[in-house]
């Protein structure tokens, strides 16, 4: 018996499938789930999604909200979600270069989250690109 894991975005299901093994960026740091796992609801931060589907791991990037462990089956409710095939690393490396400095230059509290939210979506995109790459 494998996984059965759904991501589901406000507008759409990002994912609906089966796999071997998942590791969610949960608020508390990288949780990993497989087959067996007890019951659990946690929140999930701006991160990648790895999930193992025949020995390869494919990532999605998660962009916050909760997931839910029960019987095998993985419900993840998110804010939103990029399922990635591809990225362009160097422009992933501008983009988070231009995070950086947009962070650097905020001055209103409205700046500096929106700037940290941007900042981790990009840093989340260089870690999706590495599981990709790898």
């Amino acid at each position: 018996m494998s996984l059965k894991i759904r991501v589901i975005a406000p507008d759409k299901i990002v994912w609906d499938a089966n796999a071997e093994e998942i590791i969610l960026p949960s608020s508390t740091g990288q949780l990993g789930i497989l087959k067996g796992h007890i019951p659990l609801l946690t929140a999930l931060d701006i991160g990648v999604m790895r999930v193992r589907i025949n020995k390869e791991w494919q990532p999605i990037i998660l962009m916050g909200g909760f997931a839910e462990i029960k019987n095998n089956n993985i419900t993840i409710l998110v804010n939103g979600a990029e399922n990635v095939s591809k990225i362009d690393i160097e422009e992933a490396q501008i983009n988070l270069e231009k995070a950086n400095d947009l962070l650097a230059r905020a001055k209103t509290n409205k700046e500096k989250i929106e700037a940290t939210q941007n900042l981790r979506k990009a840093r989340a995109k260089i870690q999706a690109a590495n599981v990709l790459n790898n």
